[in-house]
């Protein structure tokens, strides 16, 4: 993700919330809001503001399907989110879930890099 310009970012970025917002993908599947939300995470984690743009979505999501589990991860993420900043501690790769220890850099799984990639590929693609 180090290869996307701020303004890149930026438009990535929207494209893949807006892909978690879309109306058919929320009553259709959770599972895939999840993956578009993580991807945005992963694109967005080193921005601060989309960074918590991310976690807070992650957190409305939880509390709306009673994750309770996710819900505590997501409040933590969110209270350590101006300290990795501040120390430039951002695990690369990082999905933003609770299911996945906060400071451990990974690959993203197929799915959420494929939306990524989708993302970027039609934001560098001519009008």
């Amino acid at each position: 993700m180090d290869m996307l310009t701020p303004d890149e970012r930026r438009v990535v970025y929207a494209r893949l919330v807006r892909g978690f917002a879309d109306e058919t993908v929320a009553e259709a599947h959770r599972e895939l809001q999840w993956t578009w939300l993580m991807a945005a995470h992963v694109v967005g984690q080193h921005d601060p503001a989309l960074h918590f743009d991310s976690h807070r979505r992650m957190l409305t999501l939880a509390r709306q399907t009673r994750d309770w589990g996710e819900v505590m991860g997501q409040l933590l993420r969110i209270a350590l989110l101006p300290l990795g900043h501040l120390l430039r501690r951002i695990p690369a790769g990082n999905i933003g879930r609770a299911t996945v220890p906060v400071t451990q850099v990974m690959r993203p799984p197929e799915t959420v890099q494929v939306l990524i990639d989708w993302a970027t590929l039609a934001t560098r693609l001519p009008r």
